[in-house]
Parts: structure tokens; C-alpha cells; sequence
């Protein structure tokens, strides 16, 4: 449920360290010159300083609020702790600090490597999107959701701490006018009409949050779990894994306890 994008001798949300081995299996001779992140969160990020150290000349991009943390993720870790637990070491194995001669910082309309990107927060507030300029294809990490074929449910997801709705629909009419020919998104796969996906997106997080402000916890969980459950089981237990049910209420209720 978590898909590392390779164009060419770059590498795209590498995921975590726990699921390292694939990946450089994948990549056989291959060594990667460079590490695009759209966002630093575990399942995106936590085999970039793993990843550093078996290939030492790794060049590794990220947003500048994601960077400390990958230089010392003793923050992240530790929020990431009080969502999972004990579960830590199995999700995630080895997150590393990735050495700061290795990372370059991001702001958003900047160009590199053959991708234009751009500052798309919504789901994090350092979350960045990258369009490369020979396929056109956008990727997009979490910005556009998830989307586990071959079920065509898409969900945005919104775990704590950074949740900004306002932020995000803006976000989704960032990538819009790239007008990308295909997205790429990490859970997972392409999307080939990048137009339509975007809107079910938009219709997605408006009645999520619209949802999230008449129910409570449980009784949006047992929401969430139904429309999973319409899925094949075997998507149903990757869009659980990719998408916590009992995390993606939490998100939202911050997020609406901070509005006015």
C-alpha cells in the first residue's frame, strides 16, 4: 500500500526503513543520485536517513519546516509514538537521522532534477508536490488522497497534528493548474484523469470535515470501516493500514477545534 515513484536515477517518498529491502532489490545496479519527500511522516519519509547511509552520497530534498526533523527526528518519533505504540519497530524499523551535508531545503517554486515543485500543505504543513516537466505526471503524495486499486474508493487522509482544510482545498487547486497529465500518488499507484480525481477529492474532504463536526470518534470510525469495507478484503486491510480509521477523525476534530 505504499509505492516508492523512480524516475530515472531519482526516487520519489522512499517510504519507511521497515520495507527498505524491497525497494533496493527493485533498484538492483540502480543507485539513486537523488531523494524527493513530499512530506516527512513515517510512511513517507522514515527510510530516508537508512537510505543516506547505504548509499552515502544521497542528496535528499524536503520542504525547510520538514528538515530539522529528518536531521534529528527525536520529535517526530516521538509523536508518531503516541499514535501508534508498541507498533513502532513493525511499521517503521530504523528511522535514522539523515546528515545535514545531505539535505537541501524546499520552499515551493523551485526547479531541480527535471521537476517544478510546489508548497502543498493541507495534510502537513510542510507538504510538498513535485511536476515533472518530460511526463507531465504529478506527484503528489497525500495531497490527492488515497486510492488503493482496484477499488476506486478515494479518502483523504487526516491524522493529528497539522490538518488545515482551507489549506489543502488550496492545494488541490495548486496541482490543478499544472493542469499534470497523470498523477502520482504513494498510496497508491497513477491516476490517469488527474481533473476528475482532484474533484472527488474536494467532494471527499468537504464531507469528511462536514461529518467530523456532527459525529463522534466511534461513530465515524464504524462510518469509515463500512465504506472501506465495500472494497475486496485484501484493499479493504491495505486502505486500513494506509489510512487508520481511528486517526482520521482525530485530524479533523483538531482542525475544527481550532477553527472560530
Amino acid at each position: 500500500m505504499i509505492g516508492c515513484w523512480q524516475v530515472d536515477d531519482v526516487l520519489i517518498d522512499p517510504g519507511p526503513e521497515s520495507s527498505m529491502q524491497n525497494l533496493i532489490e527493485e533498484l538492483g545496479e540502480q543507485e539513486p543520485r537523488a531523494l524527493l519527500l513530499t512530506h516527512i511522516h513515517l510512511d513517507h519519509a522514515g527510510a530516508a536517513g537508512a537510505l543516506v547511509r547505504h548509499w552515502p552520497h544521497l542528496e535528499v530534498y524536503v520542504h525547510e519546516i520538514g528538515a530539522p526533523h529528518l536531521a534529528d527526528p527525536t520529535k517526530l518519533l516521538q509523536s508518531a509514538e503516541r499514535l501508534y505504540g508498541d507498533r513502532m519497530q513493525e511499521l517503521w524499523g530504523e528511522v535514522l537521522p539523515v546528515p545535514e551535508q545531505n539535505l537541501h531545503t524546499l520552499a515551493g517554486g523551485e526547479e531541480l532534477l527535471g521537476f517544478e515543485v510546489a508548497y502543498t500543505p493541507g495534510h502537513a504543513s510542510h507538504h510538498v508536490s513535485f511536476l515533472h516537466a518530460d511526463s507531465g505526471r504529478a506527484y503528489v503524495g497525500d495531497v490527492a488522497g488515497v486510492r488503493i486499486p482496484p477499488c476506486d474508493l478515494t479518502l483523504p487522509p487526516t491524522p493529528p497534528p497539522d490538518i488545515d482544510i482551507e489549506a489543502w482545498l488550496a492545494s488541490l487547486d495548486t496541482v490543478a493548474e499544472w493542469q499534470p497529465q497523470s498523477l502520482g500518488i504513494t498510496h497508491f499507484d497513477a491516476v490517469a484523469e488527474p481533473g476528475g480525481h482532484l474533484e472527488t477529492m474536494r467532494a471527499e474532504l468537504g464531507a469528511a470535515t462536514g461529518l467530523a463536526r456532527q459525529l463522534g470518534a466511534e461513530e465515524f470510525e464504524r462510518m469509515l470501516r463500512a465504506r472501506m469495507a465495500s472494497c475486496d478484503e485484501e484493499t479493504e486491510q491495505a486502505l486500513i493500514q494506509a489510512l487508520p480509521p481511528d486517526q482520521h477523525w482525530l485530524g479533523l476534530n483538531r482542525y475544527l477545534e481550532k477553527k472560530p
